[in-house]
């Protein structure tokens, strides 16, 4: 396809329009096709009543990772299920590491694991995702 987004100039345009993921503070440490590293700090905002990072934090953090691999092959996904697994307390000042693995690549949907890992390389959250592949084609146009 002539003029077809590498995944990363693709993920730079998503992450630009992302309000939420920039405040979240994620680092894009690595991005391929059906692939995306991403890191953050936790902050004391993200934290709940209970002194622990809010659940949706975690879940967010691979949120923005299954999204950005799903879309990194060229075409405009969005998510349609995902289940979060919360394993240990996440604390301000963790630094969370979220890795997506691409399972299954169909025509029309796509499915991830996406694991979390703090600091300690302990796997704080796990999270199932499956994502609806649209028709439509990332294109320069979307990114300006």
């Amino acid at each position: 396809m002539q003029g077809a987004l590498t995944p990363q100039q693709i993920v730079d345009c998503m992450y630009r329009r992302d309000a939420f993921s920039q405040w979240l503070g994620i680092d894009r440490v690595e991005i391929d096709k059906g692939r995306a590293v991403l890191r953050m700090r936790v902050r004391e905002e993200m934290c709940n009543g209970f002194g622990i990072a809010h659940g949706g934090i975690a879940f967010s953090l691979a949120d923005s990772a299954l999204a950005f691999a799903a879309n990194s092959h060229g075409v405009k996904c969005m998510t349609t299920i995902a289940s979060v697994q919360l394993f240990v307390p996440i604390r301000a000042g963790d630094v969370l590491t979220a890795t997506t693995e691409e399972v299954y690549l169909g025509r029309k949907t796509a499915t991830y694991l996406i694991r979390v890992y703090n600091h300690d390389n302990q796997q704080v959250a796990l999270i199932n995702g499956q994502v609806y592949r649209s028709d439509k084609a990332w294109t320069l146009e979307d990114c300006k």
